[in-house]
């Protein structure tokens, strides 16, 4: 019976260790810095490839975005005043 008990014991350690990691992960992974850092990368990993160069066909598509959005606006001001 003694051994039974041990087992348990064991397991319920094992339990509240792993349940403790589990909990510390979570908190990692939900602290706001670190979330901010996941799309820090996610932005940079649109704008620079693996190798560190930058991917001149993302950063061409945003700056035509923006360029045909500002040249949008001037227009519609220029229509409408």
């Amino acid at each position: 019976m003694g051994e039974n008990l041990n087992d348990i014991e064991r397991e319920i350690e094992w339990t509240r260790e792993r349940l403790a990691a589990t909990i510390d992960q979570l908190a990692y992974r939900a602290h706001p810095k670190t979330i901010a850092a996941r799309q820090v990368d996610g932005i940079k990993g649109f704008f620079v490839d693996a190798d560190g160069r930058p991917r001149t066909d993302n950063i061409l598509k945003v700056v035509g975005g923006a360029v045909g959005t500002v040249v949008f606006i001037k227009v519609l001001r220029k229509v409408v005043g």
